[in-house]
């Protein structure tokens, strides 16, 4: 007899959230480029839309729901699409974003969201000769992005001084497929058009493991680091079968396991769960939803459920887990999205109490950073720190952003006269016209509050003149 496996997520069912809880009338991007195209915290929704002449995003409050105004103000500093966003992991304001004009920018988003479009990143990163289609913050160190282009190129930055300090390049003779960090951020590993994964100490610049071959098929490949370190891959086989598979980092020879799931061109975009062992995979192109629990023993990856829906998904956007309804027993929440919409899409395991579950809810990575970025450029590490879901997530104040360059002229003026009078140039006539697009900005934004606030006054005095007239 086979004993059915005893498993919390068995019952786990997926459930898309009602139409007037879902982001109506978004042009999502059509580019031909295998990212999420959305990326969601507490706060926001950030989602890559259509922009004529250059690349732009929306990012929406959570609440914002319902039919989204053309006119709705947009973040549009790029000169081409943009390709990749990720939310900061430490601060829910600040977002970063990679594009066809080959540079990455971050933005820091106002408290409440986008009164006027933004053009001015808070810091633009130059680096990469090809577009940026991949970027990653830190897990745990503050200010640290990656960003990986299609110069077969991975760029590690200390956001927080604007430098790119780390390069890692001849490591893939292709195009990077994706790029990600091990659950404190020593290692990365990436899949890469050569069909191998690699494992990489970005600190010592050298690669550290390395699979050839590692899925058979030519179609892209994904690889994401699990919590116990070891490697689960997407990819296709030799006769185009979409495939999972897991793979012990000390011993990259043969995989733990591999699952062979169906055939379909769409490439498998991985989204996992450290604190439940969930790993859910959202073909783009696919109208469903897979998910797997990732055990200690064989067979190791055990197939749970499908959620399924009749329409395909662009991208999707995965919630980090402080942004989920404790309460509801939500243990997931998807934000997919649609050729002209965005709809959340809800996970639960159904209990019948009302109490907070504590298994489905260990200490999960709280918005705080273990490191600043120098300490962890000079070597140590730090674990996520864990905050506690019990009374639900409630945000803290978020510190401004601030960017503190370095002046080039600090360096010893030793430097041929070219470099010195470029890195004057940047470092001097520039900030005035910036401040000044920033103080326009500024005025800008005061005078579409004092409409706002005109006009809100005005309808109090209607409301009020109504008022009067029942009440007699």
């Amino acid at each position: 007899i086979r004993v059915v496996r005893q498993s919390k997520f068995r019952h786990v069912f997926g459930q898309a959230v009602k139409n007037d809880q879902c982001y109506d009338d978004i042009r999502v991007s059509r580019v031909t480029w295998d990212s999420a195209f959305c990326a969601v915290n507490p706060k926001f929704v950030a989602i890559i839309i259509e922009a004529s002449g250059g690349g732009a995003f929306l990012v929406l409050p959570l609440h914002k729901t319902g039919r989204i105004d053309k006119s709705y103000p947009t973040v549009c500093g790029h000169t081409g699409p943009v390709l990749d966003i990720d939310w900061c992991p430490h601060n829910d304001q600040v977002i970063a974003s990679g594009s066809e004009d080959c540079t990455v920018m971050v933005w820091q988003i106002p408290e409440n969201g986008l009164v006027t479009s933004m053009s001015e990143p808070v810091v633009i990163l130059e680096g990469h000769s090809k577009r940026v289609g991949i970027i990653t913050w830190h897990p745990t160190a503050r200010n640290i992005l990656l960003s990986a282009g299609c110069d077969n190129q991975i760029i590690i930055w200390n956001v927080g001084t604007g430098e790119a300090m780390i390069n890692l390049e001849d490591m893939h003779p292709d195009v990077i497929y994706n790029v990600c960090w091990n659950r404190n951020g020593s290692l990365i590993c990436t899949a890469c058009k050569d069909k191998s994964i690699r494992v990489i100490d970005p600190r010592k610049q050298e690669i550290v493991g390395e699979k050839e071959k590692a899925h058979e098929g030519a179609r892209p490949m994904r690889a994401i680091f699990l919590n116990d370190g070891n490697i689960l891959t997407t990819g296709f086989s030799r006769m185009s079968e979409r495939q999972l598979a897991l793979w012990n980092t000390q011993n990259l020879e043969e995989p733990m396991t591999v699952n062979e799931m169906d055939t379909s061109n769409g490439v498998l975009l991985p989204f996992y769960d450290p604190d439940t062992n969930v790993v859910y995979l959202c073909g783009k192109g696919d109208s469903s939803i897979r998910y797997f629990e990732i055990t200690d023993e064989a067979p190791y990856v055990h197939f749970l459920n499908t959620f399924a829906s009749k329409e395909p998904q662009r991208g999707m956007g995965y919630m980090p887990k402080r942004g989920l309804d404790v309460n509801k027993c939500e243990i997931a929440r998807f934000y997919k999205l649609h050729e002209r919409k965005c709809e959340p899409i809800v996970m639960t395991v159904p209990r019948k109490s009302d109490l907070f579950q504590d298994d489905l809810y260990p200490d999960t990575a709280g918005p705080d950073p273990a490191l600043e970025a120098e300490e962890w450029f000079e070597g140590k590490n730090g674990d996520p720190i864990l905050i506690s879901l019990k009374n639900g997530y409630v945000p803290g104040k978020n510190r401004e952003f601030k960017v503190v360059k370095k002046n080039a002229l600090d360096n010893k003026v030793t430097k041929n006269s070219e470099n010195s009078s470029s890195s004057n140039k940047s470092s001097h006539p520039a900030p005035s016209i910036k401040s000044e697009a920033k103080l326009e900005e500024i005025l800008k934004e005061i005078r579409s509050l004092k409409d706002m606030i005109s006009s809100q006054e005005k309808r109090i005095v209607q409301l009020e003149e109504q008022m009067s007239k029942l009440a007699i």
